[in-house]
């Protein structure tokens, strides 16, 4: 099962680097209200996921499904325009194999964004997270089977999965650009259905702030392979039981798009910071 995991990373892998020259320092998956972030970089080339053989595709209405190379304030950046999901059907390795993919084409720091269900009562929808850390005990972890010795190792440590130079670069990025954040533990579970109120409780119980279906793993399987990962939510509703309102995609897409904005300036102040610490 590893070499079939492994064979398939590195045969996506290929085809990406015969199509494509670029070469990304930063990698960014864009989730709910960043799709259309293309506008914020100097695009140099694209690629659909549909033309990589065997690469798993996006079938979630605002996941256009491609990588997107280019630059943002000078870095290099490779960003996914939609990612997958565990509940689509795919296998875990299948979820996180965009993840590796960009990794092993010299990406050695993932910004990962998503939209979330807030699960602290001192959020609001439209607030924006940064991830501290998270739980993820109601996925499958993307390390289970024999361990992938080439990206890294059998038990690796997750004490620091969200790395601290990182939340200090966007705690800085958001002090730059005025616009507020707060910060918290998000909890993957595995949808597509929204939680239950009884389950957001547990996720409270649990030291969760924030709920969504993705994320997490991706965190997990960057980590495993050296990369350093750090994470932002935009809280779009408050979780099941927190209010009177039903929850429905419709409003996650609204206030996704409503502080979009803010989301874009946030990202692209952070990215702007990790090129000049490192070329500083």
């Amino acid at each position: 099962m590893g070499n079939r995991i492994y064979e398939k990373l590195i045969t996506c892998t290929n085809a990406v680097k015969s199509r494509i020259t670029f070469k990304p320092e930063v990698a960014l998956i864009l989730g709910s209200g960043l799709g259309d972030y293309a506008q914020e970089m100097d695009v140099v080339e694209t690629l659909e996921y549909s033309e990589i053989e065997g690469f798993p595709v996006s079938t979630v209405a605002g996941h256009q499904g491609r990588f997107l190379f280019g630059y943002v304030k000078d870095v290099p950046v490779v960003a996914m325009q939609g990612r997958v999901h565990y509940y689509e059907g795919y296998e875990m390795s299948d979820v996180v194999l965009p993840t590796r993919l960009m990794g092993l084409l010299g990406a050695k720091t993932i910004i990962l964004t998503n939209a979330a269900g807030g699960v602290n009562y001192n959020f609001r929808p439209g607030d924006l997270m940064m991830i501290t850390d998270h739980i993820t005990t109601t996925v499958p972890s993307p390390l289970i089977g024999p361990n992938l010795e080439e990206l890294g190792p059998r038990f690796p440590d997750m004490s620091e999965v969200y790395n601290k130079e990182l939340r200090e670069i966007i705690r800085e990025a958001a002090k730059n650009v005025k616009v507020s954040i707060q910060q918290g533990v998000y909890m993957q579970l595995t949808g597509p259905n929204y939680e239950t109120p009884a389950e957001i409780r547990m996720c409270r119980t649990m030291g969760g702030d924030a709920a969504g279906m993705s994320t997490a793993c991706e965190a997990m399987a960057a980590n495993h392979m050296g990369m350093d990962v750090c994470g932002i939510s935009c809280i779009t509703n408050m979780a099941a039981g927190m209010s009177a309102q039903p929850l429905d995609h419709k409003e996650v897409q609204e206030t996704a798009d409503r502080v979009a904005a803010d989301f874009k300036k946030l990202v692209t102040e952070t990215i702007r910071l990790i090129g000049e610490k490192k070329n500083g």
